[in-house]
This record gives C-alpha cells, sequence and structure tokens, in this order.
C-alpha cells in the first residue's frame, strides 16, 4: 500500500511539472529556450543561394604577383604554396593566373556585385550560376577604395536577385549567414553572429566593416552576408591569415550609394568639404565644453577657397553634425560627406567659442589628390622650459610650416621641465593659452605669468602629423 501510494504522489509531480500553466524544471527549459532561438538554416539556404554567383577570372601577371591580394598576410601560414609551385620567375617572365571569388545578384538585368580585388586586372571574367549555367561578365565599374565593384552578364534568364537590408539595424550578436566558394568550393553556407561593427582594420580609407565569426575564406570574397530575413546586409570582403574565425564585410548601406554610382556611370564621385580634421580626445572635448565626449569632430585647418571655407567654417571649430546626423569621429564624418551628392548644401553644425551655429557648405567634387595638408615642424626661452620663436610667413616657410599657421612654435624641449613633463614637444604650435590666441612669444609669456604659482596653465597647441592637443602644465 505505502509502495503504491508512493506510486500515485510520483505519478502526480509528474503531471504538474509538464502541464501548461506550471513552472518547467531548469535544465528543460533551458533546452526548450536553445531550440527556439536557433534558426531554420537550411530554409534560408534554400531561399539564398540562388542569388548567388561563383566568378572565375584569368589574369596575365609579371613575376608572380600575389595571389590574395586583398588578404592581411599569407592566407596558408609562412610558406605560399602557390609561390613553391611557380617558383621566383625571372625577370618580365608573365604567367596567367586563375583567382577565384563570389558575388551575388543585383537584379534581373544581370547586374552583379562582387569586391574590386576579384576582377581587378582580369583578362576574362567568368560568371557560373547556382544551376551551373556559365557567363562571361563584362566590368560596368569598380571603386578601389571601397573594393566594391559592379559587373554584368548578358543573356541569363530567370535570374534570381537577392533583396538588399539595412546594415544599420544589424546588432552585434545577430545571426548571419555567409555563401560564396572558398576555396573553389561552390554554394558553400556558414553561419555565425556579428562579432562587431564598424571596424577599422587599415584597408582605405572609408573602412567601417562588419565583423562576423561566419566562416570566411579566399574564394568568399563578393559573396553575401545576409540576415535571417534572407537580405544582403554585407559584402563579404576581409579575412585575417593568422586569425581563424574572424571576417570582414562591408555593410550594405555603405555600398548601395556606390553601387548606384557604379551602375549609372561606372566611377564614383565624392562629396568635399575642404577641412582638415581630427578625434576628439577627452582632453580636447572638456577643453571646449563638449557635454558629450564621444561625439564632434575638431576642425584642424580649412582649405581657402573650398566649401568649407566660403561657408564660414574656422580652424578650431567642432563639428557636431551633418544634414542632421550626428558625427562621433572623423571617419564617420569622411565617409558621411564622401556619400553625398556633389553640388548639394548641407547643413552643418558645429561649436564655437562655445556656441552652436548651422553652417550651409555646399559640397564639391572631391579629387583623390585632395587630402589634408599636414604641416612639418620646426626660437627663445623661460621657466617652462622651452626656447620658442614667433610663427610668422617667413619662419613658416623656413619650417616647412602653411603659411596662414599663426601661433607660437616650440623649438626645443628640455628634458625634465615643466613643458616637456606636460607632453609638450619640438615642432608643436601653440595656439592658446589658458583659451586666450596667442601669436607670439611675448603674449605666451604674458598669459604664462598671469597664472599663480600651483594653479594649472592649459595650452591647445597644434602637433603637426596629430591636429590639435590640450596640455596641462602645473604653474
Amino acid at each position: 500500500m505505502a509502495f503504491l501510494r508512493t506510486l500515485i504522489a510520483t505519478a502526480a509531480a509528474a503531471v504538474v511539472l509538464f502541464s501548461p500553466g506550471f513552472p518547467i524544471a531548469p535544465e528543460a527549459a533551458a533546452r526548450e529556450s536553445v531550440a527556439t532561438v536557433l534558426p531554420n538554416f537550411a530554409e534560408l539556404a534554400k531561399q539564398v543561394k540562388p542569388g548567388v554567383v561563383n566568378i572565375r577570372t584569368v589574369k596575365t601577371l609579371k613575376e608572380g604577383g600575389p595571389v590574395f591580394r586583398h588578404f592581411f598576410g599569407n592566407p596558408f601560414g609562412e610558406r605560399d604554396p602557390f609561390r613553391d609551385f611557380f617558383g621566383e620567375g625571372g625577370p618580365g617572365r608573365e604567367f596567367r593566373q586563375q583567382s577565384l571569388g563570389s558575388g551575388f545578384i543585383l537584379d534581373t538585368e544581370g547586374y552583379i556585385v562582387t569586391n574590386n580585388h576579384v576582377i581587378e586586372g582580369a583578362d576574362q571574367i567568368k560568371v557560373r550560376l547556382s544551376d551551373e549555367r556559365e557567363f562571361d561578365a563584362r566590368i560596368v565599374g569598380r571603386d578601389s577604395k571601397t573594393d566594391l565593384a559592379l559587373i554584368k552578364i548578358d543573356g541569363a534568364k530567370d535570374l534570381r536577385p537577392l533583396r538588399l537590408g539595412d546594415s544599420d539595424k544589424l546588432e552585434v550578436g545577430s545571426w548571419v549567414l555567409a555563401v560564396g566558394s572558398p576555396f573553389g568550393l561552390e554554394q558553400t553556407v556558414t553561419a555565425g553572429i556579428v562579432s562587431a561593427k564598424g571596424r577599422f582594420i587599415g584597408a582605405g580609407p572609408y573602412d567601417d566593416f562588419i565583423q562576423t565569426d561566419a566562416s570566411i575564406n579566399p574564394g568568399n570574397s563578393g559573396g553575401p552576408l545576409l540576415n535571417l530575413q534572407g537580405e544582403v546586409v554585407g559584402i563579404n570582403t576581409a579575412i585575417i591569415a593568422q586569425g581563424q574565425g574572424i571576417g570582414f564585410a562591408i555593410p550594405v548601406n555603405l555600398a548601395q550609394s556606390i553601387i548606384a554610382q557604379l551602375k549609372e556611370r561606372g566611377s564614383v564621385v565624392r562629396g568635399w568639404m575642404g577641412v582638415g580634421i581630427q578625434d576628439m580626445t577627452p582632453e580636447l572635448a572638456q577643453y571646449y565644453g563638449l557635454k558629450d565626449t564621444r561625439g564632434g569632430v575638431l576642425v584642424t585647418q580649412v582649405f581657402p577657397g573650398d566649401p568649407a571655407d566660403k561657408a564660414g567654417m574656422k580652424a578650431k571649430d567642432v563639428i557636431l553634425s551633418v544634414d542632421g546626423k550626428p558625427v562621433h569621429n572623423s571617419r564617420e564624418l569622411s565617409s558621411t560627406v564622401a556619400g553625398m551628392e556633389v553640388g548639394r548644401e548641407v547643413p552643418v553644425k558645429v561649436l564655437r567659442d562655445g556656441k552652436e551655429l548651422t553652417l550651409r557648405v555646399k559640397l564639391a567634387e572631391r579629387k583623390d589628390a585632395e587630402q589634408p595638408v599636414r604641416s612639418q615642424a620646426p626660437q627663445e626661452s623661460d621657466d617652462l622650459g622651452v626656447r620658442a620663436a614667433d610663427l610668422n610667413p617667413e619662419t613658416a616657410r623656413r619650417f616647412g610650416i602653411e603659411a596662414e599657421e599663426r601661433g607660437v612654435l616650440i623649438v626645443q624641449v628640455r628634458a625634465g621641465g615643466k613643458a616637456d613633463q606636460a607632453g609638450m614637444r619640438q615642432g608643436d604650435i601653440v595656439k592658446e593659452v589658458n583659451r586666450v590666441p596667442v601669436t607670439t612669444v611675448q603674449e605666451l609669456r604674458a598669459e604664462y605669468q598671469k597664472v599663480k604659482s600651483g594653479e594649472t596653465v592649459l595650452f591647445l597647441v597644434k602637433r603637426p602629423g596629430a591636429g590639435f592637443q590640450v596640455l596641462k602644465v602645473a604653474r
């Protein structure tokens, strides 16, 4: 009888445990949670694979050109089997190299998106669809700055283009799918998550990569990175050769305007404002009274006659937003302006002398030669432990500094002195002392001497190659 009562109690507990409306055991809850979170990659793969293509190119190279140019380091380790196979090659020796890559169908007209490094210098481009049909392709346009290219196949029917998504909505930790031809293995599908966004990897001036742990290898370049809705959110572009599970994709929101221009004119025209800029440091943000130390970009130079100059922008302005979009660093600002239409007048909000004002800048076309000019560094002394000189047009010419530059030039810094301890360097140009502009050694001395012993003196200096910095000197 006791045994029967125990059996009934056990059965009742089991009913309570698994009946709807009652708590589930932690282990079962964990299993159920995992089961409901994992997406159905099989259905997603079936949906998107017809829109992904394999790209094979033939290039004529001299003396063993690089096989995978866009990957960091040698993707095979220290020994390169392709180099071992082809040998060193004699002077002027030519050979034909076959390369592999991926791409995705943009529309039913036959336009295909891929990476520039996949098709650059190609004598022949072959595109193979998922149904094994093969077509010759021609280059419509390419952009080396963002490593994007647009090619086209003619005469193909029943194409299955992929939809473009919104990479701005992509969150770190989101599931993504990569489809491509790693090492020639066509229609390979890998899955992972978004590891990071906004990665700068030194690949170009407009770096803004999505980092993913979805497996990407040589041959994946140009293939799509997709979200769980089957939309393209990135173009797989690069790997770190020594790093496993680290891949990078160009955000589709950055790519869309580039692709549109390539389709329309075969090249890319970028907006140009005409300023030298630098990121804000916490010290600079505090100096200029910024509430958000992570926002704003400091203008170090305004080029005469360029759009920003015509709009009234000045050096030491802090750019807060462009066309209503906040900017947080110089890369973001450059990318934003570059993606805007040439000739368009855009509102630019700046902070000047503690006050916000809006300037209207009519953007010009950026030329490749237009790069912010960096002045090169480098005479009297005082208890700061420096030798300084007035910066006039003559001294500027002698030391290779722009003629329009104003301030006090630091010629020598005594080791162990106050200036040295604060981080002042030879070649620094002192622009302000405690927020008061100085243009002569006498003015610098006078402002410095006003400060009582034991108090802090703030020096705003412009450092060639590094922009503005705030240095704190104990008086």
